[in-house]
């Protein structure tokens, strides 16, 4: 092959390198920005601290790359986080970024897509909207069973909070696949009926339901206890099996929040296993998909943030550490 042949290769790689590059936004990023743009950022409540770091990682990246913030949070009711997009509707935005919320928001979505004003969802897949940002819960689902699974033995008598799985689409994806990952473990028994914890002050919710079900289910017929889509419930069912005097039941859940992880982080701790999402890189990487949509780029329907798997104590304290919560050594 000549040199000047080599040379031309060379450039055409190069070429579509950059190309390639740019397309997925590894390019691109230093040269996004929302100056001059208005971005309204929906959240359905920020007492939970899973939505309160998702709505603060997307103003915070919508401020950083030169937008104006328009914020509205729902108070954790859906109907008040569905018509929150009306206020947002009516304020001149250019780009919306919603974070979750139920079917009462979609209208709402319709309604600003036929204004033109784009809709950007986080942990809720709409038809109207050009992108969601979540976590792999399909991966977060089928991790947690196999880590429960394990923690156990592979067989023995499980009991579920799982009140979310037919609301809310996460939910039922994480604990669907939580359930498939069991039918390969024919010596685990899923306990019936399935308990159903209450979103507002889930542990304490959690830790009454939970002394009702060591009460009815005495010492060596339980083996673990799964929170199916989150992690603020486990917090009360460990505070239950400590009073109880129950602590050899194995506790799992999802989400890594840092009280969570903390907890894990206990010697000889009931909670042992656990699946960490980054929520403030979440609501973070929407805001960067809003930049690379006025940019001209071409969105996929959705974009995955990677999770942490946290396996045992020494995982939860590496994680913690890892997430910037601070350090329990």
């Amino acid at each position: 092959m000549s040199k000047s042949l080599r040379s031309s290769v060379r450039a055409l790689g190069l070429g579509i390198v950059a190309a390639t590059l740019f397309a997925t936004g590894a390019l691109a990023d230093g040269h996004l920005s929302l100056d001059g743009k208005k971005i309204g950022v929906a959240v359905v409540g920020t007492q939970h601290f899973w939505d309160r770091e998702a709505f603060n990682g997307a103003i915070d990246r919508v401020k950083e790359l030169g937008g104006e913030v328009v914020p509205v949070d729902g108070g954790r009711d859906n109907q008040v986080h569905a018509d929150n997009h009306d206020i947002l509707l009516n304020s001149d935005v250019d780009a919306v970024i919603s974070i979750l919320g139920d079917g009462a928001v979609e209208p709402k979505f319709e309604a600003l897509k036929n204004a033109g004003i784009p809709v950007f969802t986080v942990d809720h897949l709409s038809p109207h909207g050009i992108n969601n940002t979540t976590s792999d819960n399909y991966y977060m689902g089928t991790t947690i069973g196999r880590y429960m699974a394990d923690a156990i033995g592979g067989e023995g008598k499980v009991a579920i909070f799982n009140a979310f799985e037919g609301a809310l689409r996460i939910c039922g994806i994480r604990a669907g696949l939580w359930k498939y990952v069991m039918q390969d473990y024919p010596g685990i028994e899923i306990m019936q009926p399935e308990l159903a914890e209450a979103f507002a002050n889930a542990p304490e919710d959690a830790r009454k339901k939970t002394l009702d079900l060591l009460s009815a289910n005495p010492k060596g017929t339980i083996d673990a206890i799964h929170v199916g889509c989150w992690d603020q419930p486990a917090i009360g069912i460990v505070q239950a099996l400590e009073e109880a005097g129950r602590t050899e039941i194995k506790v799992t859940a999802l989400d890594g929040g840092p009280e969570t992880l903390e907890i894990m982080a206990e010697e000889n701790s009931p909670f042992v296993a656990n699946v960490a999402q980054q929520p403030r890189k979440i609501g973070s990487t929407a805001a960067t998909n809003v930049a690379r949509h006025f940019a001209g780029e071409k969105l996929l329907p959705q974009t995955f943030v990677d999770v942490k798997p946290v396996n045992g104590p020494e995982e939860a304290k590496a994680v913690y550490k890892e997430l910037g919560y601070g350090d329990l050594n």
